[in-house]
């Protein structure tokens, strides 16, 4: 298995791996998946086994305070 430690760029975009975004977040792995199943962040990216976030729609995200993503949250 090989684990990428800078992110990768395709069409234009930044995608990060499950470690970029945790540091970014400064939380554990396990933590950005549960956010991310619980849709309280961006959706990943699933590219066959891979899964990535779109690093500039995660920089988006934080500027705005992290809100919930999901549809008529309040939070």
């Amino acid at each position: 298995m090989t684990v990428l430690q800078t992110p990768e760029t395709t069409s234009g975009r930044q995608l990060g791996d499950v470690q970029t975004v945790a540091r970014m977040l400064a939380c554990s792995a396990r933590h950005v998946y549960r956010m991310a199943d619980a849709d309280r962040m961006p959706r990943p990216l699933r590219l066959g086994a891979l899964v990535r976030w779109d690093l500039d729609a995660i920089d988006q995200w934080i500027q705005a305070g992290c809100p919930s993503m999901r549809k008529g949250a309040c939070r």
